[in-house]
């Protein structure tokens, strides 16, 4: 390692610091030059490319190294053990090439000043003696080229003004990279970077931060640079800003010293009614954008923006590993004093963030989510209970689904929105400041009965730690004796309380949060005075600061860590981690990373995920801090016929793992969310009739002629054309190796949103192709079938802006098209209307994956039966699949809308469409029994018929749920059937689980949708073996291709074939045998003159005409009877006498 000593470019001379700069790692195995990162949060053992923030820098480093060795720069090692190995300009990332967890290299770089590379010498490990002169002459000049990097980028010192002494452990920050380093013991620094114009800042605990801007940096040395740092005052600062000059250093005025560190306290204390905390809330994320961003959750009834402050050193992604946390204030528009003291922490953390240790590392570690106001409508006095509610007069602490109580009130655009922002994000810990007491409560806040005692959660000594942690940094709270001249009763003790044991709550937010997200809160009440005097809030500030910042670090307490598929290193999301006896289970986030609060103690903790064998391990959480357990999970496999599983490191097809890299990027994380807000287009919406919307499809035909083509299905009654335009690469070709994915709309002519947002959404798709890259794969890899009007008859007839009203709701005939799908013929009275026939035919045509048919007058997504059918068949896979489009918009997976159709809350927005209406002859109920493809129906809106200015924002929520539809359905299972001699067999059916069935098409292909777990697949083809085969599926990752190979089928009866027919051969023989000897016998007797066996003749003409006939046969073919000599003798002499 390098540490410059005496550099020519430095005015004076010193003792070397004791701070590396520059290292070089020196290995054997191969020829190449690795850089961090050695390995990544996922693990991936290879092709994972883990970049740090100085990548350009350190791919610099290694390019200087390897372009001076001869053997290195061809990228070409030809090594034994890897002849084909190649590395582009003979240097790779480190992960990329393969994961190397607990690396040296990565170590000094996060550790330490010092950046270090490994060089790679040779393909032998320990060469003969006699080479290493030759590997030094390979060597030589790269280790000098190398060297002499140590002298890039700037370097400098940092004096203290008022008496010049050296400051160590300053930080110097580079504006743009976020990796810092610090001065040494004597106050020495060396920044190695690249040549550009730099902001460098030096930052210390104490001092005014001083940034220099416009620094340049040239090629081949280093750029001094030194600071003078002014200690703190008692007047807040943002700290001085000069200009870059190369002749003169910046100083600064010196005030007096203070003996410690002392963090820039709030100046800004008056009440905020809204638009003054808005200005203040765009004011500090416009200052200090490197650490705070501002958002909207949402609107309130008012229309009034919900903002959120979020405060983090990457406060635009949710960093793996890093807590989500949240302070929200003011639900109760008249409890004011925490809007302002989170308003105080914004100003508090954003001030001293690079100057005090504390605000330094919770910014820096944790994710911080501050709502001032959650009720901005309000703007009320000083009077106890005005503005306590929303401008729509509801509590809003009072709105949210209870799990006790059924809450009847029409759900408040506020507490959607928290819902909403809620599960979007992967909150761990939270607080809800409210006035009108003292004292911290935690869940529950209601029990069964509705009486006042103590309602008890799993996790109550976790609610009790964290409250206490609040309260005790609180002088008064801790005391336990809040507003004794209004209570002088009460008391609780430590300062906190159980909900329910104060008094009950039902549809409270804290219980809410803990029963449907994986985050705890509590309800945090600030005083006793609900609105008091501005002149107040500083001492509000001063009892409630360091309770504040406790409670934050209480997110970094009890267990965390990741949850991996151990395959391929990749994060499992919503696998669930378990604590034995603690009834609470908590999910993982999108990038498998979890967080668990536990008090100190040993758990026996279980990691389990669909497709997944369980995994359980032991863990001591710690009184101070957090333990970090990872889970690495394995998949379940079985293989056909309980045959031993394949070889799991056989080589996938590239094509297929790039696919099915493509997937896993939309269904995880913020991919789908990417997608759709990097494919706006311009729309300009409005309602169109039939000759508008035929017109349209043309259109669109005649401009995207390559992935469109326009089919006729038939006519309307009154003879308007039932359309279905296909949006594919090869519109005209069958392809049926590909999913199918039927879009239905109106088939209400009364509720013609779907309609739109079909139009709307096959223009987006063809617009986007060739110009969004995720667009354009999904149209290649999907057919797409787009009924936009099913109804146009009654489209023809509804009216805008009719939310209720019936017009138009049948087709021409009167008929409900929803009540007319029959696939039997008794079970229809009259013929299939036009329309129905029209649709029936192409769902009968089979090869559909998946199909999702947009209505309206409600807010839900629902899955097959209409009919009342108990149990509903697969009922999982099309619960399932409703959920993801539910889950993928804003509002429906909420559960609960306000719409006056629904009754109550709809868990997850989702329902079996017979609990909702049920009847018989619905499209989805068909689709399932007879086209043997999944169909959703899902209801865009309470309004059946709304204002057109509306199409827009409900374009915008399900935008995303449509997309998650053409990502969806190249999941489940899929595969190939065919024969021994590879043939491809047609029309072989396909058993899932014992019950649903599909059909193999042309080619023998097949596709199956399945909800997320293991399966049982059957395939049957007449005279073929029935082949069996579990398979996995994935929540996220694309169908794994499987092929089902049939062998005739031998055996007869469950017997052996060669048997079978042995035996049926010996059988036959013996039956041969037994006629022969039977009919000699017979033979014989019929030439004795009596052969005992007579006629019983009824008329004399009879007999004559047999004997005239001469006919044996005719004699044979009638009755006979058995009888004694005498009397036969007797009977015959009558009869020749008639």
């Amino acid at each position: 390692m390098w540490t410059p000593r005496n550099l020519k470019l430095s005015t004076r001379s010193t003792t070397a610091p004791s701070m590396f700069v520059l290292s070089g790692n020196l290995h054997g195995g191969t020829v190449v030059a690795s850089y961090p990162f050695d390995d990544s949060a996922s693990h991936k053992m290879q092709g994972y490319y883990s970049s740090s923030v100085d990548d350009n820098l350190f791919k610099h480093l290694a390019l200087t190294y390897a372009k001076n060795h001869p053997v290195m720069r061809t990228g070409e090692p030809k090594c034994p053990d890897t002849p084909d190995e190649t590395f582009e300009d003979g240097i790779v990332n480190g992960a990329k090439w393969y994961d190397v967890p607990g690396g040296m290299q990565d170590y000094n770089y996060l550790n330490g000043n010092c950046l270090e590379i490994t060089m790679e010498l040779s393909c032998c490990k320990f060469p003969p003696a006699s080479e290493l002169k030759k590997e030094w002459d390979y060597n030589r000049e790269s280790l000098i080229a190398y060297l002499e990097q140590v002298h890039i980028g700037v370097r400098g010192y940092v004096n203290e003004a008022t008496n010049g002494t050296a400051l160590p452990d300053v930080s110097i920050v580079v504006a743009g990279i976020n990796h810092n380093l610090t001065t040494a013991k004597f106050g020495d620094f060396y920044r190695l970077l690249l040549p550009g114009t730099y902001n460098v800042s030096a930052v210390a605990t104490g001092y005014m931060s001083m940034t220099v801007v416009g620094v340049q940096v040239v090629e081949g040395k280093a750029t001094e640079l030194n600071f003078t740092l002014a200690p703190l005052g008692n007047e807040p600062t943002g700290g001085i800003t000069v200009p870059f000059t190369t002749t003169t250093v910046p100083t600064t005025t010196s005030p007096p010293a203070q003996p410690e560190h002392q963090p820039i306290q709030p100046q800004d204390f008056r009440h905020h009614h809204y638009n003054d905390m808005e200005l203040f809330l765009r004011r500090y994320s416009n200052r200090f954008r490197s650490i705070a961003h501002l958002y909207s959750i949402g609107k309130s009834a008012e229309d009034r923006e919900l903002y959120v402050m979020v405060i983090s050193d990457n406060p635009t992604v949710h960093e793996a590993g890093e807590p989500e946390f949240k302070y929200i204030a003011n639900m109760h528009g008249n409890e004011v004093v925490g809007r302002e003291l989170l308003l105080n922490l914004i100003e508090y953390l954003c001030h001293n963030y690079g100057s005090d240790p504390e605000v330094t590392q919770l910014v820096n570690t944790t994710r911080i989510h501050i709502m001032p106001s959650m009720n901005p409508d309000v703007c009320v006095g000083s009077i106890w209970y005005t503005g306590r509610n929303n401008s729509n007069n509801f509590d809003l602490n009072r709105n949210f689904p209870d799990q006790f109580t059924t809450i009847t009130e029409p759900r408040q655009p506020e507490t959607i929105a928290v819902m909403n922002w809620l599960k979007s994000y992967p909150f761990v810990l939270s607080a809800n400041l409210h006035g009108g007491s003292l004292v911290v409560n935690y869940p529950y806040d209601d029990d069964k009965q509705g009486r006042t005692e103590y309602s008890k959660c799993p996790d109550d000594k976790v609610f009790k730690q964290v409250a206490r942690s609040y309260s005790q940094e609180n002088a008064l709270m801790h005391k336990g004796h809040p507003c004794e001249d209004l209570y002088p009763s009460a008391f609780f003790e430590d300062g906190i309380t159980n909900g329910a044991n104060w008094y009950n709550v039902p549809g409270g937010m804290q219980d809410w949060n803990y029963l449907n997200t994986n985050c705890f809160e509590v309800t945090i009440e600030l005083g006793c005075v609900k609105y008091p005097k501005a002149q107040h809030l500083p001492m509000y500030w001063d009892q409630n600061r360091r309770a504040l910042l406790q409670y934050i670090h209480q997110v970094h307490r009890g267990v965390k860590g990741m949850v991996i598929d151990i395959r391929d290193g990749t994060g499992i999301p919503n696998a669930t981690i378990m604590v034995e006896e603690i009834n609470h289970p908590i999910t993982t986030n999108l990038a498998g990373d979890y967080w668990r609060l536990l008090v100190p103690g040993t758990y026996h903790l279980t990691a389990s995920a669909r497709g997944y064998n369980s995994v359980k391990i032991y863990a001591t959480v710690p009184e101070e801090g957090v333990e970090l357990v990872d889970f690495r999970l394995t998949r379940v496999r079985s293989e056909p016929n309980g045959q031993a599983p394949k070889d799991p490191g056989a080589t996938q097809d590239p094509a297929e793992e790039q696919f099915h890299s493509f997937i896993k990027d939309l269904s995880l994380g913020q991919g789908l969310e990417q997608l759709v807000q990097s494919t706006a287009t311009e729309s300009s919406f409005r309602y169109r009739r039939y000759k508008e919307l035929s017109e349209f499809l043309r259109g669109l035909t005649l401009n995207f002629p390559k992935i469109t083509s326009l089919h006729s299905l038939g006519q309307s009654v009154e003879y308007r054309t039932i359309w279905a335009l296909e949006i594919s690469n090869k519109p005209d070709e069958p392809e049926t190796a590909k999913p199918k994915i039927r879009l239905v709309g109106g088939i209400h002519g009364n509720a013609p949103v779907g309609t739109e947002l079909l139009l709307e959404f096959a223009a987006f798709l063809c617009i986007n192709y060739d110009k969004n890259p995720t667009i354009t794969r999904l149209i290649n890899e999907t057919r797409i079938i787009i009924l936009p009007s099913i109804n146009p008859d009654g489209r023809e007839l509804a009216r805008e802006k009719q939310c209720t009203s019936t017009v138009g709701m049948t087709n021409a005939h009167g008929k409900d098209l929803d009540t007319d799908f029959f696939g039997n013929a008794s079970q229809r009275v009259v013929e299939a209307q036009p329309e129905t026939r029209a649709v029936m035919d192409l769902i009968l045509e089979r090869g559909f994956t998946l199909s999702v048919a947009l209505d309206g007058g409600s807010l839900l997504a629902t899955y097959p039966y209409d009919k009342p059918v108990q149990p509903v068949e697969n009922e999982e896979t099309l619960k399932y699949l409703a959920n993801v489009y539910a889950s993928n918009h804003p509002k429906m997976h909420l559960g609960d809308t306000g719409c006056p159709s629904n009754v109550g809350n709809i868990p997850d927005g989702v329902l079996r469409a017979a609990e909702r209406q049920s009847h018989m002859g619905s499209m989805k109920d068909f689709s399932v029994d007879f086209g043997h493809c999944p169909e959703i129906t899902v209801y865009t809106g309470c309004c059946l018929f709304p204002p057109a200015e509306q199409l827009a924002t409900l374009w915008a929520e399900n935008r995303k749920a449509l997309l998650s539809m053409l990502v969806e359905v190249h999941k489940g299972v899929r595969g190939m059937v065919k024969d021994k001699s590879g043939k491809p067999i047609v029309g072989a059916m396909i058993v899932l689980n014992g019950g649903v069935r599909v059909f193999t098409a042309e080619g023998g292909y097949f596709h199956a949708l399945l909800a997320p777990g293991n399966h049982n697949i059957e395939a049957v083809a007449d005279g073929y073996q029935q082949q069996r085969q579990e398979v996995v599926v994935s929540s996220y990752e694309a169908a794994s291709s499987i092929i089902i190979e049939f062998d005739m089928d031998n055996r007869i009866f469950g017997l052996p074939r060669e048997f079978v027919v042995a035996t049926a051969a010996a059988s036959m023989t013996a039956l041969v045998v037994t006629a022969c000897i039977i009919w000699c016998v017979c033979s014989a007797k019929s030439n004795q003159q009596k052969d005992g066996f007579h006629r019983l003749r009824q008329h004399r003409d009879d007999y004559e005409d047999e004997i005239r006939l001469g006919s044996k046969k005719s004699l044979l073919s009638n009755e006979f009877q058995d009888e004694s000599e005498s009397d036969e003798d007797t009977l015959y002499a009558n009869a020749n006498k008639l």
